[in-house]
């Protein structure tokens, strides 16, 4: 009996996971393999060709998918977010690291099953920055990618962290063996700012007031936005994230130089996105009531990241600007949903 080749997708029924769904589902040789811990919805279930309802800590159902499939890439999107980490953090690091050294297993695995390099798409974050206090912050400015690599939460230890995993597997892995197995990982990853979908909700990210404001506003509800009105880290409209993974992913090696990128598009205060919220809902209620904590994490993270290594090596483009991003993304299709 034949194995099935496709791409892999975790933490499918996620923000990023529908898109990249949608997006995949048109480009021509991709059958999908969806894994999530829940059912998937009923808009992108069709689009794949498998759907597995199971935890990325079953090592007994990664083995099954050995056996069953042939796998060629692997979209990791499945995590433990921010917030949601900070309160369950050995939980969260279950999560996002064993089930990642879970995922780079299976990935050497599938190479050695079907002698081709298997692509490890990985979506890091700009939590795996720490700069220590506001004016170290302020000074720095476009962080980039090797810079204040010292995260002050449990998110941004697990990413950095897995950042150095997937280096390793693709390099190291099993040096003093015999046989090693340096052909089997081809790791990738972007570390993304604070992303914002007009098609599905915030979902635990300390960087979800820029979202969580405005789909209040479209619903005609009050928001209090939980950092200060000057808080500025940069964000990007969700489709221009998938497009860059999709770029990374069809990038070819050699033209690579590293194994993470920076990549960003806007970077407005919280103050200014509300500012423009209210320029397109006039009844907005929108407030500012700092949580301490929170705010210090988000104080953490740069104002804004240097992305010339993506730009440079494989053609990174944001798909919109802050402008483009409500007036042709957010605006209509968050409309539409709450119509």
């Amino acid at each position: 009996m034949s194995r099935k080749p496709v791409v892999l997708v975790t933490g499918a029924n996620g923000e990023m996971g529908h898109g990249l769904i949608h997006r995949l589902a048109n480009h021509n040789g991709f059958d999908i393999l969806a894994l999530d811990i829940r059912e998937l919805d009923a808009d992108i279930a069709p689009l794949c060709v498998a759907t597995i309802v199971g935890d990325i800590l079953d090592r007994r159902l990664l083995e099954r998918l050995v056996s069953e499939f042939e796998i060629h890439a692997i979209f990791h999107l499945a995590a433990l977010l921010s917030t949601r980490a900070e309160f369950t953090p050995e939980t969260a690091h279950e999560v996002n690291v064993q089930g990642t050294l879970n995922l780079l297993g299976l990935a050497v695995e599938q190479s050695r099953w079907h002698g081709q390099q298997v692509k490890f798409l990985f979506p890091s974050s700009i939590a795996a920055y720490g700069l220590p206090t506001l004016d170290a912050k302020h000074e720095a400015g476009r962080v980039i990618e090797n810079d204040w690599n010292m995260p002050t939460t449990m998110y941004g230890c697990n990413k950095l962290y897995c950042e150095h995993l997937g280096r390793y597997f693709t390099h190291h892995y099993r040096q003093l063996a015999a046989e090693s197995d340096l052909q089997g990982v081809d790791f990738r990853s972007i570390r993304f700012p604070g992303l914002i979908s007009a098609f599905t909700l915030p979902s635990g990210g300390t960087s979800d007031y820029a979202p969580e404001m405005i789909h209040a506003a479209a619903q005609g509800q009050s928001y209090t936005c939980f950092v200060r009105a000057d808080t500025r880290i940069p964000f990007m409209a969700m489709p221009s994230a998938i497009g860059a993974l999709l770029d990374l992913m069809n990038a070819p090696a050699e033209a690579l130089s590293t194994h993470v990128y920076n990549i960003g598009s806007f970077n407005p205060s919280a103050g200014e996105f509300a500012e423009l919220v209210r320029g397109i809902f006039p009844d907005a209620d929108i407030n500012f009531e700092s949580d301490t904590k929170r705010q210090a994490i988000v104080d953490s993270w740069p104002e804004d990241v240097d992305d010339t290594l993506a730009r440079q090596e494989w053609g990174f483009r944001p798909r919109y600007n802050l402008t483009q991003a409500i007036e042709d993304y957010l605006l209509p299709n968050i409309r539409q949903r709450y119509t």
